[in-house]
């Protein structure tokens, strides 16, 4: 039985977004060309360009859909296990950030940075990757975040986890990284109790 023509075309998408990930990540921003995407997902160029006519459409809809898809993930691993201890929330969201995903954003966000066209693309996405990372652990640590010192709190989880994945880019940093994590959580802990 023949697969139908959009289950094709949805798997075709699909491997694509995967595609221009792990490219990204691995090659960098340069390099992450639609014909080279096309081929690493194993497409011809013409059905890469069908769903994707340019490179920054490709891109930012790869970084989009990788990023839901990575928090719907976080959302069910939280789902299946239970509440969290405040360490394994931290673990999880630091692993956000030192993942392939984030490599992959990180050399979007420094292309946007000279590029005002592509910033102007990726400003829209990158608030709305910030609101779901913050909402996210929220929700896994079971605070208000109305209160703004909590806020605040969950912030600097945040902009710790983002610093901890810019560390590990040029080198594996997860035997340090295990430890400020542990370190972070307790503190984060007392604080937020």
């Amino acid at each position: 039985m023949n697969e139908p023509k959009q289950d094709r075309s949805r798997a075709t998408r699909l491997r694509l977004l995967a595609a221009a990930i792990d490219t990204l990540a691995e090659q960098g921003w340069t390099a992450t060309t639609v014909g080279l995407v096309a081929t690493r997902a194993g497409v011809s160029r013409g059905a890469a360009q069908h769903h994707f006519p340019t490179r920054e459409e490709l891109i930012t809809a790869a970084l989009d859909h990788m990023f839901d898809r990575r928090m719907a993930e976080v959302r069910e691993q939280a789902g299946r296990t239970g509440p969290l201890s405040t360490e394994q929330v931290v673990e999880r969201i630091v692993d956000c950030y030192t993942g392939t995903m984030f490599k992959a954003a990180l050399q979007v966000w420094t292309a946007a940075a000279a590029d005002p066209e592509l910033r102007a693309r990726i400003l829209p996405l990158e608030e709305r990757f910030g609101r779901t990372a913050h909402r996210v652990v929220v929700e896994q640590l079971g605070v208000d975040d109305a209160d703004l010192r909590v806020r605040g709190l969950v912030q600097a989880t945040l902009d710790l986890a983002r610093g901890l994945g810019l560390a590990d880019v040029l080198h594996d940093d997860s035997k340090r990284r295990r430890a400020v994590v542990a370190a972070w959580a307790a503190q984060l802990e007392a604080a937020l109790r």
